[in-house]
């Protein structure tokens, strides 16, 4: 108990100076750079389930959360500020604003951002990599000591040690992509997709299977919808899976050129790989049909709760079913803590809402995007500290006293 609570506080200090707003503990530039992209208009574009800006800033959270290399933290600042292969963002003008944007973060960071906008992603990510590998394949990667040998061969195949060859997606010119740099932006898409996808493109792209192919075409999809949680778990899974099989290969090919051992490296090779939380150290693949059943539970409950319409012990229920079917994400977590603290079971509010604590934390974004994640944050310390104190409020008022976390 003692480390798992010690783990706890661990990722919350690191969380802490986004939540209050102390950015530049983080990098004294930072404050400066999220001016500039003010400035340029970034709060002002449209995003998904709200501005750019916030779309940025919260990738960088997560990347640094996940602690990644500052340049790759700075390119999910500043991601598609060129623009890319799936939205019109273009607050910098490439063709004139490389050297600008250049002097603000830095060389590496810079032509990783401009590679990030240039390449075709859905080709790169989805097309070329992710719909080659089934469930089953990929949940047979680390299920024992060494990865198979076939999965090994296909990974090899599909993404050679010298990278993969693209089309530049304005000019049509060959781009050879290295494989450290398909990782890279691998890791940064599960960021990126973790942040903005909601029920909204579920709608939007006919994702009722919750592949996540971009297929539909339902264009009279009103914004922002009801706010349901959006069916791409199974997918991020997939991606984080197939990542770790690229950081394994790209650490054997290390040890081989003698890299372990002090060897040089030049350009992309400076790019440090590292596992997030997520997904169990990125080894899991949850199922389209356990996602989907959870997220349905879970929206049962939702939309079932307040004024006693199911009751509570029938959401407790649904809420254990959920998690058990889906214990990647930490909202149904945070609900059931709140049931369990009502119930006055202080011991299982506290734990569950530790749970949930935790894997917000490890995300750095919120799976419920009805709320924002730093919303749901305070909610649950809220929800931990009220357990840890064994009381709950007994009227409407003193719930909404709620708020001071000590």
């Amino acid at each position: 108990m003692g480390t798992k609570t010690e783990n706890l506080q661990s990722l919350l200090d690191s969380a802490l100076p986004f939540i209050r707003g102390e950015l530049e503990l983080i990098d004294p530039d930072l404050p400066r750079l999220i001016a500039v992209l003010r400035s340029s208009g970034a709060s002002e574009c449209w995003h998904k389930h709200g501005d750019f800006l916030h779309h940025l800033v919260s990738i960088f959270r997560i990347l640094s959360l996940w602690k990644s290399p500052h340049p790759l933290a700075l390119c999910g600042l500043f991601h598609s500020a060129y623009s890319n292969s799936y939205v019109n963002l273009a607050i910098f003008p490439p063709e004139t604003s490389r050297p600008y944007v250049q002097s603000l973060i830095g060389p590496q960071a810079e032509d990783l951002v401009h590679m990030f906008c240039v390449v075709p992603r859905q080709s790169l990510i989805h097309d070329d990599l992710l719909f080659h590998f089934s469930d089953t394949e990929l949940e047979s990667a680390f299920m024992r000591e060494e990865v198979p040998e076939s999965l090994r061969d296909k990974i090899q195949r599909l993404v050679p040690p010298y990278g993969v060859t693209v089309k530049h997606i304005r000019t049509g010119q060959d781009l050879v992509v290295p494989r450290r740099l398909v990782a890279s932006f691998l890791l940064m898409t599960i960021a990126d997709f973790s942040d903005q996808l909601f029920g909204f493109q579920d709608e939007l792209f006919e994702n009722s299977n919750g592949r996540l192919e971009f297929s539909g075409n339902n264009i009279t999809t009103l914004w922002p919808g009801d706010g349901k949680p959006g069916l791409w778990v199974n997918s991020l899974s997939r991606m984080a899976v197939l990542y770790r099989l690229l950081v394994r290969e790209e650490e054997r090919r290390e040890s081989e050129n003698g890299f372990a051992n002090g060897g040089s490296k030049r350009g992309y090779e400076e790019i440090e790989l590292v596992v997030p939380p997520v997904f169990e150290n990125c080894t899991m693949v949850l199922s389209c049909q356990d996602e989907r059943e959870a997220r349905d539970l879970y929206w049962e409950v939702v939309c079932g709760g307040g004024g006693g319409k199911i009751g509570l012990e029938r959401q407790r229920e649904l809420l254990v079913r959920c998690i058990e079917k889906n214990p990647f994400v930490g909202e149904p977590h945070v609900l059931l803590a709140q049931i369990y603290v009502m119930q006055g079971r202080y011991e299982e509010g506290e734990r569950e809402g530790e749970r949930g604590l935790k894997l917000m934390l490890e995300w750095g974004s919120n799976w419920d995007k009805r709320v924002s994640w730093e919303g749901w944050v305070a909610w649950n310390r809220v929800l931990i500290m009220k357990a840890k104190e064994r009381s709950w409020p007994q009227t409407s008022w003193g719930i909404l006293n709620l708020g001071l976390v000590r």
